[in-house]
């Protein structure tokens, strides 16, 4: 061995050499150093490992004495009376005869020795004073890692063991997660939708009478919260039509483009004021608008625009006017939108509807899951556009009232927030990027759901306080995910391809330092109905298939489940 590493010099094994005299207030590790710092760097430095104690250690009975030093790992360092406790991000072979490992390490926090035991107390994240070149490196034993990851007092729900420990709990702080939005992210197959029904769970269980919306495109969560929350879908969800605002009005009702669409719009904002103005609940409102959600019938609507077709004095033909008239006789005769269009909504629920949405009050059941599978595709993103306003508008109005804060869950959030601003839907883009940047100041909370975190609108993942990252397969979505977090949670990142199912990376604001969990296991009724077919044994049975086509043909001709 060189000079520069003198591995003779590190404490024994007993500890003997590492006790330094109550003076000098050194620190003692219950184990041999496995190297010492050389390079030291704003939020991390380089140290050089003895690849013969990566051997020794892996031998150990305790799992992360076991991995220190070892990529995605934690390593302690001596500095003065505290530890600095690191992750190592990268391993680079430096000289192979000596047996000499470079490591580069990300800076994780520090903490004070308990001299009784000698164990991590006090543990904090970020780091107060940097270490020295030539600082010795020391491995991270079980009982630091509880200490590091031990949930404070604040008000936290545990979802898992922290990698690679077995007893170690990972806990998030809900305020903080959810008082500056989360991002569950992950390629499809990983456990995402599992992992999203144990987070509501958790949250749930610790809050009873809390408030939460989670929109489902695909009927998946209906299956796990079923006698825990208030299920919704195109039979119930009985969504009043004029609760819309004029921009998602014209996404309905306007199906012309280019210069014909201003005209068709000019025509539906006067007519739609004029029904808007007939209802008992306008009288004495000083300022309506064709925002205001005042009811109207869709007949006074049809009638506003016949009138306005058979004045004398428009300048234009009369196609704008049938092109609307026709579009809304459409929506009104069309069973598939009767959810939304029927005339029975025209009655004044607004109160008894966001009551029922917002669980208000929850009555042990605080969450709705909005099931859109069975929504027209083309209005979609306008149902999920006006639930997301609701949301945020009854946030800003109540803001004299007792604070009841809300939290919108959307899956599948790349097809609501796109990146691509040209693409059909921008009232729903517009309101979830609001709440994304304003939504905290108002009490409403947001959490994204997604696969494609690169399809995502730019800007929308950096408003997330916390981050959930599972599997990621695609190169662009690793990279969109290391650009929005911050530069000391990067190391962890970058084991993000190599993940397990049912594995993830939480940094940001939800947790004390990055961490890697492995989640817990989720009861079965607990569980969304989006497991993946078994084809070898499914494609082994046989029987009543006339039957069962038969039913699915009546099924899909009545346009109902």
């Amino acid at each position: 061995m060189t000079d520069a590493m003198n591995l003779h010099s590190f404490p024994p094994q007993d500890g003997s050499d590492a006790v330094a005299s109550p003076q000098r207030g050194a620190l003692v590790s219950q184990h041999e150093a496995i190297g010492h710092v050389i390079e030291i760097g704003g939020s991390g430095a380089a140290v050089e490992i003895a690849e013969r104690r990566l051997i020794e250690l892996a031998a150990d009975p305790d799992p992360s004495i076991a991995m220190s030093g070892q990529v995605g790992s934690q390593i302690k360092i001596a500095s003065g009376r505290r530890w600095l406790l690191a992750n190592v991000r990268r391993l680079k072979v430096t000289d192979v005869e000596a047996g000499h490992i470079t490591a580069e390490i990300d800076f994780l926090g520090e903490g004070d020795e308990d001299r009784q035991t000698g164990r991590l107390v006090n543990f904090k994240r970020g780091i107060t004073s940097y270490p020295i070149p030539g600082s010795k490196v020391f491995p991270v034993s079980g009982e630091d890692l509880k200490q590091m990851f031990a949930a404070d007092e604040r008000a936290h729900i545990e979802i898992g063991t922290v990698y690679p420990t077995k007893d170690v709990r990972a806990a998030l702080y809900v305020d903080s997660l959810l008082g500056k939005h989360f991002a569950l992210l992950g390629s499809t197959g990983t456990g995402k939708s599992t992992a999203a029904a144990l987070i509501m769970h958790r949250i749930c269980d610790l809050s009873p009478e809390g408030h939460i919306v989670m929109v489902d495109p695909h009927g998946e969560y209906s299956a796990a919260f079923k006698g825990h929350g208030e299920l919704f879908n195109v039979d119930n969800l009985a969504m009043p039509y004029w609760l819309m605002n004029f921009e998602e009005h014209t996404e309905v009702f306007v199906t012309s483009q280019g210069a014909e669409r201003q005209r068709d719009m000019d025509i539906l904002a006067k007519c739609l004021l004029q029904a808007r103005g007939k209802n008992r609940a306008a009288d004495g409102l000083s300022k309506l608008t064709v925002d205001s959600p005042i009811p109207y019938t869709l007949s006074d609507l049809t009638n506003a625009i016949t009138h306005e077709m058979g004045l004398l004095n428009k300048a234009t033909d009369t196609a704008p006017y049938m092109r609307l008239k026709t579009k809304i006789d459409e929506l009104k005769s069309d069973p598939r939108y009767q959810f939304m269009f029927s005339g029975m909504l025209v009655a004044d629920s607004m109160g008894a509807f966001i009551a029922k949405i917002f669980r208000l009050p929850a009555k042990g059941k605080p969450i709705s899951i909005i099931d859109v599978s069975g929504v027209p595709s083309d209005i979609v993103s306008v149902v999920v556009a006006v639930l997301s306003r609701l949301v945020f508008d009854y946030a800003i109005w109540s803001r004299s009232e007792a604070q009841r804060p809300v939290l919108l869950v959307c899956e599948e959030a790349h097809r609501y927030i796109p990146s691509d601003k040209t693409s059909s839907g921008q009232a729903v883009r517009k309101i979830l990027e609001r709440i994304a940047k304003e939504g905290r100041k108002y009490g409403v909370s947001m959490g994204l759901i997604t696969q494609r975190p690169s399809d995502l609108a730019e800007g929308v993942l950096s408003q997330c306080g916390t981050i959930l990252a599972m599997r990621l397969n695609n190169d662009r979505d690793q990279a969109f995910v290391k650009s929005a977090m911050p530069e000391g949670s990067r190391g962890f990142l970058d084991v993000i391809p190599a993940l397990r199912n049912r594995e993830c990376i939480v940094c940001g604001e939800g947790v004390s330092i990055p961490i890697r969990v492995s989640f817990d296991d989720l009861e079965r009724d607990r569980c969304p109905a989006s497991s993946d077919p078994m084809f070898s044994l499914l494609w082994r049975q046989t029987g009543e298939e006339e039957a069962m086509v038969a039913r699915v043909v009546k099924r899909w001709r009545a346009q109902g489940r």
